[in-house]
């Protein structure tokens, strides 16, 4: 194994789908600079998030544990009960590093919690709260005003039609400003600054960078020349688009409609999804002025690059937009591209890896213990070119977004299970049905596959102490008697 770089670049981005990248296969969209960290580093194939919700998944990341563990379970402005911030005893990567004498950056979207914030950590950086652009923020209108840059302006927005027959969700806009003036460009600009101050250290600190950038989440609000950088026409929309949610959980139908879908012409349809492509490359244009600031700084050779999302994005896929309570491929499988000195380049890891892994591998890459990551393993021996023995599947939970939705999935290389407690049970075989248009759960076909899961869920829910594993025990053959010592102990002579 080699020797723990000196520096890390943490780059992150936001509902962010691995279909928008030419390193993951498509071959329209313009990543160069993502496809370059690709091309240099490490590319893993089946990275996944532990939650497709904000809040959650990014507590995960911060903890190294599942969101069962520590608890932060919706975002703040859904909330809808939950706690609204980690225990002031839950241990965090980036407390641990400041523990051992890391200087600690974060630019960017931070939404971890209301009470604490990113300085509460130990991050250096400005505080912007929210889960979009806050482009009210003063620093960011210091920002304008400094450079003589005109203020945020939309128009043209793009919206449905609500089930109350009201206006939908706003979707995308055209931004009114030159794309110095953007909030992607303030974000990148500030990072390198702090780059800038944190290469230049006088006592020589090793440090931990961060930029999260809000986007590609929706609303695609965009400044015409990425708005208008992908002609709608030549574009095909997702397969899944098919979605008729027979023979699924009735929620998707219900979402589908928060969404508006059914009211936007297939013509806007695609339209929303050549903006999304612009976002994804106006986010890609900011990340390569950070590594280039990285070269610029003479930093390559002693600072590691990892890049990751929080979770995916529908975009029209199974005719919905955004996250939520459905646990598809399009929202639970994430990039993630890891670039590491003196590692091998232009490798493909086919692995199940998760969010919690990146925590452990951060801690790992600073010579720190990895186990307060109950719930990662480090990445660096994939990294490295090993060939380790590794986890055969991912779990994922939910716990709901405006309303609570319990929900757990089990997905492995060919089939994925999703037990739903309150509905239909949804299990797919993805070598016949890689889009997850069939529930496959009452077929026949399928009895065997679907035991083993079943099975195999339940083992891993129960190891870890997830206390979903109850309902289980009663509504499915695993378990026994003796599952639950509170209720059997009585029993016991």
């Amino acid at each position: 194994m080699n020797d723990a770089p000196g520096n890390i670049v943490f780059l992150m981005t936001d509902q962010h789908s691995i279909s928008t990248l030419g390193c993951y296969g498509n071959p329209a969209v313009r990543t160069p600079a993502l496809d370059g960290l690709a091309a240099s580093g490490t590319r893993f194939t089946h990275a996944f998030t532990p939650t497709a919700i904000c809040t959650p998944a990014r507590a995960s990341l911060l903890t190294g544990v599942a969101p069962f563990r520590h608890r932060l379970l919706a975002n703040y402005e859904r909330n809808v009960g939950y706690l609204e911030d980690l225990a002031d005893d839950q241990f965090t990567f980036a407390e641990a590093l400041r523990d051992a004498d890391w200087r600690l950056g974060l630019v960017g979207k931070w939404h971890g919690g209301v009470r604490r914030t990113a300085a509460d950590y130990g991050f250096e950086g400005p505080t912007l709260p929210g889960w979009h652009n806050p482009v009210d923020h003063p620093d960011y209108l210091a920002y304008l005003d400094e450079r003589g840059l005109p203020p945020y302006r939309i128009s043209d927005p793009v919206r449905g039609v609500a089930p109350n027959g009201g206006p939908g969700n706003l979707m995308a806009a055209r931004l009114h400003q030159p794309v110095e003036a953007t909030f992607e460009h303030y974000l990148a600009d500030r990072t390198i600054e702090m780059l800038e101050r944190f290469a230049a250290d006088p006592g020589g600190r090793r440090f931990f960078l961060a930029t999260h950038f809000f986007g590609p989440h929706l609303p695609y609000i965009l400044p015409g020349e990425y708005l208008d950088l992908y002609e709608p026409d030549g574009i095909e929309l997702p397969p899944s688009v098919r979605e008729t949610f027979d023979g699924k959980p009735p929620v998707q139908r219900n979402y589908s409609a928060h969404w508006a879908f059914d009211t936007l012409d297939e013509a806007v349809s695609r339209k929303l999804v050549a903006a999304y492509w612009g976002y994804v490359t106006l986010i890609d244009h900011e990340i390569g002025r950070i590594l280039d600031a990285v070269d610029r700084l003479g930093l390559a050779e002693d600072t590691a690059v990892l890049m990751t999302a929080d979770h995916g994005e529908f975009t029209g896929a199974h005719r919905l937009h955004d996250k939520g309570p459905a646990m598809y491929d399009e929202i639970y499988r994430i990039p993630a591209l890891a670039r590491i000195p003196g590692s091998p380049a232009g490798q493909v890891r086919d692995e199940f890896v998760t969010l919690t892994d990146l925590t452990a591998t951060i801690l790992d890459l600073a010579g720190l213990p990895t186990e307060p990551a109950a719930d990662g393993r480090s990445l660096r021996p994939l990294v490295d070119g090993e060939h380790p023995g590794w986890r055969g599947s991912v779990l994922a939970e939910f716990h709901g977004h405006h309303f609570p939705y319990p929900q757990r999935m089990l997905r492995t290389s060919t089939h994925k299970l999703v037990v739903n407690p309150e509905s239909v049970n949804e299990l797919y075989d993805l070598r016949d049905d890689p889009h997850e248009l069939v529930n496959r759960i009452d077929d026949p076909r399928l009895a065997d596959v679907g035991r083993e899961l079943i099975t195999e869920l339940y083992r891993q829910l129960r190891e870890r102490g997830d206390n979903f594993y109850h309902w289980m025990t009663s509504m499915f053959a695993v378990g026994g008697a003796d599952y639950d010592v509170t209720l059997s102990s009585f029993e016991t002579p």
